[in-house]
């Protein structure tokens, strides 16, 4: 059993920063690619950053320059620093991964809320 557990979000004014963390647990033989995606109200779930195994990293374009997604091997963990937070910003994140556990699968946090309001 594999699961991945989020934490960071919350409400912040516009210009602001958060970073989110997201630890997997469980029977892990290896993790390869990590990534955050978000969903906002009435929006399809969006790529926001990725990072693989090798560290290569790609971000959409609406987050390029502000976010900064990073992992930690030795903690099975992925982070998403945010900068420069807007509105648009605003959604639900959720943390992925590709992991080989007792099958390779891909598992998905249950998602932490991201307000960026003032």
């Amino acid at each position: 059993q594999v699961q991945l557990v989020e934490s960071g979000g919350g409400l912040v004014q516009p210009g602001g920063s958060l970073r989110l963390s997201c630890a997997a647990s469980g029977s892990i033989f290896s993790i390869y690619a990590m990534g955050w995606y978000r969903q906002a109200p009435g929006k399809q779930r969006e790529l926001v950053a990725a990072i693989a195994s090798g560290d290569s990293t790609n971000y959409a374009d609406s987050v390029k320059g502000r976010f900064t997604i990073s992992r930690d091997n030795a903690k099975n963990t992925v982070y998403l620093q945010m900068n420069s937070l807007k509105p648009e910003d605003t959604a639900v994140y959720y943390c992925n991964a590709h992991i080989l556990s007792v099958v390779e699968n891909d598992y998905w946090g249950q998602g932490t809320q991201v307000t960026v309001s003032s």
